[in-house]
């Protein structure tokens, strides 16, 4: 009876009241991961579109991978990633990296 429905649902992925459970949230992340596969130029679309919408969860979510693709790369890697012309002279170059010297560390 009662305790059937119940456990139906937990085995669904949310609770009595609703809220998801670790596997509805795993479920989440996988839909999340594959939403984001996208080429720059619909990533970029949808963080303007979630930024217009006001849409906090969206723009997390395509702000978290563009952070994610730029982690751990030279400036030079990121240049090439997102096909970036180098504008600085050796001087400015030097002069951003003294006064961001935190990011380099």
């Amino acid at each position: 009876g009662e305790g059937t429905a119940t456990q139906d649902s937990n085995n669904s992925g949310a609770n009595s009241n609703g809220t998801a459970t670790n596997g509805g949230e795993e479920d989440l992340k996988s839909w999340d991961t594959d939403f984001v596969k996208v080429d720059q130029a619909t990533l970029f679309d949808l963080i303007l579109a979630a930024n217009y919408l006001n849409i906090k969860g969206l723009l997390d979510l395509t702000c978290q991978t563009v952070a994610d693709m730029i982690k751990g790369k030279t400036p030079e890697e990121i240049r090439k990633t997102f096909n970036i012309k180098k504008d600085f002279t050796p001087e400015e170059e030097e002069e951003v990296r003294r006064e961001n010297q935190w990011a380099f560390e």
